[in-house]
Formats: C-alpha cells, sequence, structure tokens
C-alpha cells in the first residue's frame, strides 16, 4: 500500500466505525417500547441509524477510488471489533472464549493481511 492510499483506508475505516454505530443506535431503538409502529420507525435513533448508513454506504464507495478491492474485505473486518467493544462496553454483553478466540482470529488475520 502506497502513501496516497491511506487517506482512503482511513476513510473506508471511518465508514465502517460509523456503520457499527449506526447498528447500536438501532439496537438502541429496538429495545424501548414505542406507543405505536409508525413511533417505531420515526425514533430518532432508527432514522439516524438508517442515515448513518446510507451515508456510510456513499463513503465507502468513495474509499473504493483509492482502495484496491482486495483490501476492502479486511477494512471492513474492522467493524467485528468495533460491534464486539460496543457490545461489551454499551450493552453489556458477556464475553466467552469462543467469542475472544473468534475476535483474536479476526485480528490476526487483519494483521497478517496488512504484513
Amino acid at each position: 500500500m502506497n502513501q496516497a492510499q491511506l487517506p482512503y483506508v482511513a476513510l473506508y475505516l471511518l465508514s465502517t466505525f460509523l456503520a457499527s454505530v449506526s447498528q447500536v443506535l438501532l439496537k438502541k431503538a429496538a429495545l424501548r417500547e414505542h406507543k405505536s409502529l409508525l413511533a417505531e420507525y420515526t425514533d430518532w435513533r432508527v432514522v439516524l441509524g438508517y442515515g448513518l448508513f446510507v451515508g456510510c454506504s456513499l463513503l465507502t464507495m468513495l474509499a473504493y477510488k483509492g482502495v484496491p478491492l482486495n483490501v476492502g474485505p479486511v477494512l471492513e473486518a474492522t467493524g467485528y471489533i468495533y460491534v464486539t467493544f460496543f457490545g461489551v462496553v454499551i450493552f453489556h454483553e458477556k464475553m466467552n472464549p469462543k467469542k475472544i478466540g473468534a475476535l483474536v482470529l479476526i485480528i490476526l488475520g487483519i494483521l497478517i493481511y496488512a504484513l
């Protein structure tokens, strides 16, 4: 990877991070009680979550101007790290050995590809 590609890689990683944030917003909205079906879909968390997803799709398309196609899925895999972190910190989900092992494999895969 050369210097010219680094801003695009950073943009891709930002897009993946924001997509993970949008997943948190959608889960937070899903855990709440709503008065009606309309209220459920017009909740600010839902609107912002889907808006972020659309924005992330556009950012990812822009990032692919400088990110090779074979690197994209590796960068996208960082989303698993973000989602796991948010799950533990925000939703107090428990990590078991299987989940930790899977996360370690993902991180090792990213590192091996990067090196």
